[in-house]
């Protein structure tokens, strides 16, 4: 006689704590287990958390207990042989902690635990064994957190009571819920914390104490011993903030260099990272991948640099997409905090100058605190990985025009600024080749719930603010 077993996910208490029923086919001569079979079981909810190391747990005798362990990476845990009750702790930082769910595990069914939820298990038969799958590498520095057996708080309903089971010492030992210190969420690192999207990202995180921030001094991206002497299994994503952003000097031989190395191969060992340990990887792109010739450009339209700077940038958003985690954010025109555009302009207008600003480049401001905001929040919502159009909203404008807003703000006569032609303006001058239109579409990351300010709202607000007028 003939059976099956479908493949079924069943969520539990717990967040991310998923029990399966596996798929299971068989006849009278006995039966065979998908036991772990990938494809099925993310397309059934199980995350795809990449297994690096598959453990074997043998228990001789009914009533083994091991004790209730919190460790940093996630497991999908199975029975090979018997049958064990498990009960499982969220111990993570948070609203659920110290949440309980417990079940029966036999070879029909298995479960899904994330990194800091506690598991524990008590063998019902004799000679009981379990698998597990961790997508973390074991090390004598891992940092666990624990939980007591007996714990009162939890109260977990031991089949066999434990002074009657046969319990190690040590995990007797350890404390109960209420001197639990939780265990913190995986971090994020900022690199280029230092530039004006990373000082903007500084303080759309401010207070987050799972984020970190990297200057050059704290990572140098050309330094290829950073990338093995960081342990990057407690994190879980890295924001590239920092790029070759010198787009006249990249035209010459030193800054050609300079910009495929960080732009491309910096890009590609990060890439190497993320790809090793299953992190997310947000990389901010350009408007100068892009020649400039489409009224509007659309995340999916092809590449067609001018100039160095966008070809660098091109190479280095080909290599992230290649990543199963990502986020490219492609900005244009960037202002924050630091020397830029608008900052220029303000002060050109305060000393009463009347400059030549080019007009016939269109395109959006993309201020800086807005970008965070964007990035921080494709993050949280976890919207689906690929690539985002970010600028500010509103009408398309010159540099002329901009220009002009920027001297009527700051008490100045729009009068005062004049157009030029980029050509006319770069006459007789080494300057990069740059797209004449470099208008984002914005309706992929509006779709996600993110809708960006006008950017003459925004510009108001800048020119407001007390840094804005150092």
């Amino acid at each position: 006689m003939e059976f099956q077993k479908k493949l079924i996910g069943k969520q539990t208490p717990i967040p991310g704590v998923i029990v399966y029923d596996l798929p299971v086919f068989g006849d009278n001569r006995g039966w065979f287990k998908e036991n772990w079979q990938r494809e099925k079981m993310v397309a059934a909810g199980l995350p795809d958390f990449g297994p690096v190391q598959n453990n074997i747990s043998y228990n001789d005798k009914t009533g083994t207990t091991r004790g209730i362990h919190a460790e940093p990476w996630d497991k999908f845990v199975s029975v090979a042989t018997g049958r064990i009750f498990g009960a499982w702790v969220d111990l993570r930082e948070g609203p659920t902690f110290g949440t309980v769910f417990t079940a029966e595990l036999d070879a029909s069914n298995a479960i899904f635990i994330p990194r800091g939820v506690a598991n524990s298990y008590q063998t019902l038969e004799d000679s009981t064994s379990y698998v597990y799958l961790v997508n973390d590498h074991w090390s004598p520095d891992a940092e666990y957190t624990f939980l007591n057996l007996a714990d009162e708080t939890v109260n977990i309903p031991w089949p066999i009571p434990l002074p009657h089971a046969e319990v190690s010492e040590k995990d007797r030992g350890h404390p109960r819920l209420a001197d639990v210190k939780p265990m913190p969420p995986r971090k994020t690192l900022v690199l280029g914390a230092d530039g004006q999207l990373g000082r903007a990202l500084r303080k759309a995180y401010q207070g987050d104490t799972s984020v970190e921030f990297a200057g050059r001094h704290e990572f140098d991206l050309l330094d290829s011993e950073l990338y093995s002497a960081r342990h990057w299994g407690t994190y879980r994503t890295i924001i590239n903030a920092a790029a070759y952003t010198a787009v006249d000097a990249a035209e010459t031989r030193p800054g050609r260099e300079a910009a495929w190395a960080i732009n491309v191969s910096a890009v590609s060992q990060l890439a190497k990272v993320a790809a090793e340990y299953s992190l997310t990887i947000v990389h901010v792109s350009s408007d100068y991948v892009f020649d400039g010739v489409r009224a509007d450009h659309t995340e999916d339209e092809p590449f067609t640099p001018l100039g160095v700077y966008g070809q660098s940038k091109a190479a280095g958003d080909a290599i992230v997409s290649a990543l199963a985690r990502h986020y490219i954010v492609r900005t244009s025109w960037v202002i924050g905090d630091g020397a830029n555009f608008v900052r220029t302009m303000a002060n050109l207008a305060r000393r009463g100058v009347q400059p030549a600003v080019v007009n016939d480049q269109v395109g959006r401001l993309s201020f800086a605190s807005d970008i965070a905001e964007g990035i921080k929040h494709l993050l949280e919502s976890e919207a689906p990985y690929g690539t985002y159009n970010l600028s500010n909203d509103g009408s398309p404008q010159s540099w002329a025009e901009i220009a002009a807003d920027v001297y009527e703000l700051s008490g100045a006569e729009r009068s005062f600024v004049s157009g030029v032609s980029t050509a006319d303006y770069f006459k007789d001058k080494a300057a990069a080749p740059r797209p004449l239109n470099s208008v984002l579409d914005l309706a992929k990351i509006k779709a996600t719930g993110f809708h960006p300010r006008n950017s003459k709202i925004a510009l108001i607000e800048y020119l407001s603010a007390s840094s804005a007028t150092v």
